[in-house]
């Protein structure tokens, strides 16, 4: 092998190495770890604050947005309104709906005025009369006509003017009856039905003239503006991202080795690059699974590689803490060895 053939071949040999080298570095930069400084354990993680998509249950015009990217807000402060103009007038047509209701209903449960009870009394009476005047012409001209001086068709005429009198005083005499009694169990019930559907249309054109208002759910700050006044927007659309003040959050992994070392609500301590200050967080949650899927059969070696997620609460969290910032958590040495079991 010639000299220079030799040389480029050493080049590509120290190259490949440092590579190697440097993916090893990164890989083991990245995947979570842990040190023991008299029996402290180190963990690395990233601040995780949760948001809020906030959207109108209602579709519409959107009439203000009062807040603007950055601004701070507190938990029921208004933070944007729909032009609420078509929801007042529904509701004002639902509650019209409900007098009506209400007043039917009254109509029903009082009954029939006193009025109303006397016209059905006389009415029962003038057919009473007409009936009485029939049922003698009938039997006068049935008399006359033994004698001929009535024909069969007048006897026949008469005969069905009796019946038609007769028939109208047992009608005159139902409706006296039902002035006098009221309208049925039944009648009442349906119209108590209807005064029910009618308050409940109410409710809802109530609740939809609220849904007008868009409320902040919690203390955040403001980061996206989506929508400005004069939108039209859907239900559900979203005018406002919000980022929630309480809880802050902290995800970190920790190795299966160390598992052991930490159990829910142990008190740790948190710092960042960013500041001095320390933080007192909480571990809220261990994963009961390793994050990455394993393969069937682990040696013992590479059982030491698998790592579980879990969440830490930060309990005294300030604006200094911002999504996605690297912290490191300190988990002191529990008092009798293994945090979950007590061994040595």
């Amino acid at each position: 092998m010639s000299q220079p053939t030799a040389s480029r071949t050493a080049k590509r040999v120290i190259i490949l190495a440092a590579i190697v080298v440097l993916a090893a570095g990164a890989a083991l930069w990245w995947l979570p770890w842990s040190g023991k400084d008299n029996g402290t354990t180190r963990l690395y993680g990233n601040v995780d604050i949760r948001e809020v998509q906030l959207s109108f249950r209602q579709p519409g015009r959107v009439a203000q947005m009062l807040f603007d990217e950055g601004d701070a807000v507190a938990a029921g402060t208004r933070m944007a309104t729909l032009d609420a103009q078509p929801y007042r007038e529904a509701l004002a047509a639902a509650e019209a709906n409900v007098r009506l209701a209400q007043a039917e209903l009254a109509k029903m449960r009082h009954g029939l005025r006193p009025q109303e009870i006397i016209q059905a009394r006389e009415a029962l009476k003038q057919a009473q009369a007409v009936a009485v005047d029939a049922t003698r012409n009938f039997q006068r001209q049935r008399g006359l006509l033994a004698s001929g001086a009535s024909s069969q068709k007048t006897v026949d005429a008469a005969r069905a003017a009796r019946d038609q009198a007769t028939a109208g005083v047992k009608a005159a005499e139902a409706a006296l009856s039902q002035s006098s009694e009221g309208f049925r169990k039944e009648d009442i019930a349906a119209a108590e039905a209807r005064l029910a559907a009618a308050q409940a249309s109410h409710s809802q054109a109530a609740t939809a003239l609220a849904d007008t208002e868009l409320l902040a759910p919690s203390d955040g700050t403001v980061i996206a503006r989506v929508r400005e006044p004069g939108s039209m927007v859907t239900s559900q659309s979203t005018v406002y991202s919000l980022s929630l003040d309480k809880p802050v959050y902290v995800r970190a992994y920790i190795g299966e080795t160390n598992l052991g070392r930490i159990a829910p609500g142990m008190t740790v301590r948190v710092t960042s690059d960013s500041s001095s200050k320390t933080y007192r967080g909480r571990i809220g949650f261990i994963s009961p699974r390793a994050e990455f899927t394993p393969k069937t059969v682990e040696t013992t070696d590479l059982r030491t590689d698998l790592v579980y997620r879990l969440r830490i609460v930060i309990e005294d969290a300030d604006a200094a803490l911002r999504q996605g910032m690297p912290v490191t958590i300190e988990v002191p040495a529990p008092p009798h060895g293994n945090a979950r079991t007590g061994e040595r």
